[in-house]
Protein backbone atom coordinates (compact mmCIF):
# COMPACT_ATOMS: atom_id res chain seq x y z
CA UNK A 1 0.00 0.00 0.00
CA UNK A 2 2.72 2.41 0.63
CA UNK A 3 4.17 2.45 -3.00
CA UNK A 4 0.94 3.95 -4.41
CA UNK A 5 1.49 6.85 -2.07
CA UNK A 6 4.60 7.25 -2.39
CA UNK A 7 4.42 7.36 -6.19
CA UNK A 8 1.39 9.74 -5.75
CA UNK A 9 3.60 12.04 -3.89
CA UNK A 10 6.15 11.66 -6.19
CA UNK A 11 4.21 12.54 -8.83
CA UNK A 12 2.56 15.73 -7.09
CA UNK A 13 4.91 18.44 -8.39
CA UNK A 14 5.61 16.53 -11.58
CA UNK A 15 2.64 19.07 -13.35
CA UNK A 16 3.92 21.78 -11.97
CA UNK A 17 6.10 24.27 -13.83
CA UNK A 18 9.79 23.99 -12.06
CA UNK A 19 9.74 27.91 -12.22
CA UNK A 20 6.63 29.12 -10.98
CA UNK A 21 4.65 31.29 -8.22
CA UNK A 22 0.66 30.32 -7.56
CA UNK A 23 -2.10 30.07 -5.97
CA UNK A 24 -1.71 26.74 -3.82
CA UNK A 25 -5.19 25.80 -4.09
CA UNK A 26 -5.96 22.02 -3.87
CA UNK A 27 -2.32 21.55 -2.27
CA UNK A 28 -1.82 20.27 1.26
CA UNK A 29 1.10 22.17 2.67
CA UNK A 30 2.21 18.38 4.19
CA UNK A 31 1.65 17.02 0.76
CA UNK A 32 4.23 19.71 -0.78
CA UNK A 33 6.80 19.45 2.16
CA UNK A 34 6.40 15.63 1.61
CA UNK A 35 6.87 16.27 -2.15
CA UNK A 36 10.15 18.62 -1.33
CA UNK A 37 11.38 15.82 0.65
CA UNK A 38 10.90 12.69 -1.81
CA UNK A 39 12.88 15.62 -4.40
CA UNK A 40 15.86 16.87 -2.04
CA UNK A 41 13.93 19.99 -2.18
CA UNK A 42 14.57 23.06 0.28
CA UNK A 43 10.73 23.52 1.85
CA UNK A 44 10.41 26.90 3.09
CA UNK A 45 6.94 27.23 5.01
CA UNK A 46 6.06 30.91 6.46
CA UNK A 47 2.44 31.29 8.13
CA UNK A 48 1.52 35.11 7.89
CA UNK A 49 -1.76 34.71 9.48
CA UNK A 50 -1.05 36.93 12.51
CA UNK A 51 1.16 39.77 10.00
CA UNK A 52 -0.76 43.20 9.91
CA UNK A 53 2.11 45.19 8.28
CA UNK A 54 4.64 44.90 5.57
CA UNK A 55 7.19 44.66 8.63
CA UNK A 56 5.39 41.74 10.03
CA UNK A 57 5.07 39.92 7.15
CA UNK A 58 9.11 40.25 6.55
CA UNK A 59 9.62 39.52 10.29
CA UNK A 60 7.43 36.35 9.74
CA UNK A 61 9.44 34.79 6.46
CA UNK A 62 12.76 35.97 7.84
CA UNK A 63 11.69 33.86 11.92
CA UNK A 64 10.33 31.40 9.60
CA UNK A 65 12.80 31.12 6.94
CA UNK A 66 15.71 31.49 9.38
CA UNK A 67 17.55 33.94 7.55
CA UNK A 68 20.46 35.98 9.40
CA UNK A 69 20.12 38.24 12.35
CA UNK A 70 21.34 41.23 9.57
CA UNK A 71 18.33 40.77 7.56
CA UNK A 72 16.88 44.36 6.21
CA UNK A 73 13.87 43.66 6.80
CA UNK A 74 12.75 45.50 3.13
CA UNK A 75 12.02 43.92 -0.22
CA UNK A 76 15.36 44.14 -1.64
CA UNK A 77 16.75 42.03 1.55
CA UNK A 78 14.21 39.41 1.14
CA UNK A 79 14.91 38.80 -2.82
CA UNK A 80 18.76 38.90 -1.61
CA UNK A 81 18.18 36.48 0.93
CA UNK A 82 16.16 33.89 -1.19
CA UNK A 83 18.98 34.36 -4.33
CA UNK A 84 22.24 35.32 -4.14
CA UNK A 85 23.87 33.95 -0.42
CA UNK A 86 22.20 30.51 -1.40
CA UNK A 87 23.63 30.31 -4.83
CA UNK A 88 26.97 31.40 -3.35
CA UNK A 89 26.71 28.44 -1.20
CA UNK A 90 27.16 25.87 -3.49
CA UNK A 91 24.68 23.53 -5.41
CA UNK A 92 21.22 24.05 -4.56
CA UNK A 93 18.34 20.69 -5.03
CA UNK A 94 15.57 23.07 -5.76
CA UNK A 95 13.18 24.97 -3.39
CA UNK A 96 9.67 24.66 -2.71
CA UNK A 97 7.85 27.79 -0.56
CA UNK A 98 4.88 28.25 0.87
CA UNK A 99 3.51 31.53 2.18
CA UNK A 100 0.78 30.47 3.98
CA UNK A 101 -2.46 33.22 5.04
CA UNK A 102 -0.73 36.25 3.20
CA UNK A 103 -2.69 39.63 4.74
CA UNK A 104 -5.51 41.32 3.07
CA UNK A 105 -5.19 44.54 5.93
CA UNK A 106 -5.39 48.04 5.27
CA UNK A 107 -1.69 48.61 6.41
CA UNK A 108 -0.88 45.23 3.43
CA UNK A 109 -2.97 46.38 0.56
CA UNK A 110 -3.42 44.65 -2.75
CA UNK A 111 -0.42 46.27 -3.44
CA UNK A 112 1.71 45.26 -0.43
CA UNK A 113 0.48 41.92 -1.55
CA UNK A 114 1.86 42.40 -5.68
CA UNK A 115 5.17 43.39 -4.30
CA UNK A 116 5.45 40.21 -2.03
CA UNK A 117 4.47 37.64 -4.73
CA UNK A 118 6.44 39.83 -6.99
CA UNK A 119 9.84 39.41 -4.81
CA UNK A 120 9.09 35.22 -5.29
CA UNK A 121 8.51 35.33 -8.97
CA UNK A 122 12.12 37.17 -9.72
CA UNK A 123 13.16 34.79 -7.42
CA UNK A 124 12.41 31.80 -9.15
CA UNK A 125 12.89 33.68 -12.85
CA UNK A 126 16.56 34.22 -11.02
CA UNK A 127 16.85 30.37 -10.13
CA UNK A 128 15.12 29.41 -13.38
CA UNK A 129 18.18 30.99 -15.17
CA UNK A 130 20.63 28.95 -13.25
CA UNK A 131 18.33 25.86 -14.15
CA UNK A 132 17.25 25.55 -10.65
CA UNK A 133 13.94 24.67 -9.78
CA UNK A 134 12.14 27.19 -7.46
CA UNK A 135 7.92 26.57 -7.00
CA UNK A 136 6.67 28.91 -4.45
CA UNK A 137 3.01 28.52 -3.35
CA UNK A 138 0.58 30.93 -1.57
CA UNK A 139 -2.69 31.35 0.11
CA UNK A 140 -4.14 34.85 1.27
CA UNK A 141 -5.85 34.94 4.38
Amino acid sequence: METPLRKDQDSLLRGVRPNIVQSIRAYRVHDLQEAARLLGHHFLYANLAHAQTKQDVLELIATQFTFPAHFGKNFDALYDCMTDPLHKSGPQPGFVVVLDQIPATVKFDKEAREQLLDIFRDAADYWSDRKIAFRCFYSFL
